[in-house]
């Protein structure tokens, strides 16, 4: 297995985060885009799953692949950035700044989003053969989750909104769990079984991944959601993307960094 103790793969992850400030606007575009489409792909895929088999457990034990296929390629989400490159500005590495970090955000923001909308165009083309059908069972399960994680929250109003965001939390705490788990051994099945664990947890229980839903709502909208893009933006993505934020650095980034590198000094028996 190879495990790596935590005091060496924390590091590892502030090192990732460096990396990131300064890849190429090019090079981050492209990973994200591709980070997006997988994502999507594989979230169409665990859906199809679990309405063909009538087993929402089995679509989440499958979700996963197409996370562990992105990570292994060394593809960027959103959700992993947030956890990951703040760690480099609170280590103080060289070059390091505020702007950095909001670049890069920006840029994968950006890139994640066209990813999953390109793969929400191409599922539902092949699912309706070019709009000329209805897309059946898949394309109306996919439209009820639309509505009902839109103005299904917006009924509750401000609640509705915090419910959100937790859900949000509680995605990119297990998210990030994933993301670290590729870190902990140098065996590429380990840090598959790493990855697949937390991220089976997440998609079972319901919690919001704003990249995820990146794909899933506008693909719901193409196939009939009855919501709008401002219901989308209010009472979807944006309470996710703060609640990712939130769940990624407070419950995995900060916890690790604080321990496992800025460490305070050890409590002498006396």
């Amino acid at each position: 297995m190879a495990y790596i103790e935590p005091s060496e793969f924390v590091t590892k992850m502030v090192d990732a985060g460096e990396s990131k400030i300064y890849m190429s606007t090019k090079d981050t575009l492209i990973r994200a885009f591709m980070a997006g489409a997988i994502l999507g792909l594989a979230a169409i895929f665990a859906i199809t799953v679990a309405v063909k088999t009538g087993s929402p457990l089995v679509g989440a034990v499958l979700f996963p692949v197409g996370f562990i296929m992105l990570y292994l390629m060394k593809f960027d989400l959103l959700t992993g950035v947030f956890t990951l490159v703040p760690l480099a500005w609170l280590d103080k590495r060289p070059g390091v700044t505020f702007s950095g970090i909001m670049r890069n955000w920006g840029l994968v923001f950006v890139g994640n989003f066209a990813g999953a909308m390109t793969t929400a165009f191409f599922m539902s083309f092949i699912l309706t053969y070019g709009y000329s059908i209805e897309g059946g069972a898949i394309a109306e399960k996919v439209a009820t989750i639309g509505e009902s994680r839109t103005v299904g929250y917006q009924e509750h109003g401000f609640a509705g909104w915090i419910t959100i965001f937790i859900r949000g939390m509680l995605c990119n705490w297990m998210v990030s769990m994933g993301v670290v788990g590729a870190m902990i051994s140098t065996s590429a099945g380990a840090k598959m079984a790493a990855m697949w664990m937390p991220v089976m947890l997440f998609f079972f229980m319901g919690f919001e991944h704003s990249i995820v839903n990146m794909f899933l709502f506008p693909f719901s909208m193409i196939m009939g959601g009855d919501f709008t893009v401002y219901d989308y933006i209010i009472w979807n993505e944006l309470p996710t993307v703060l609640g990712n934020l939130a769940g990624g650095l407070l419950l995995v980034g900060l916890p690790l960094y604080y321990t496992h590198v800025r460490t305070s000094a050890t409590r002498k028996l006396v």
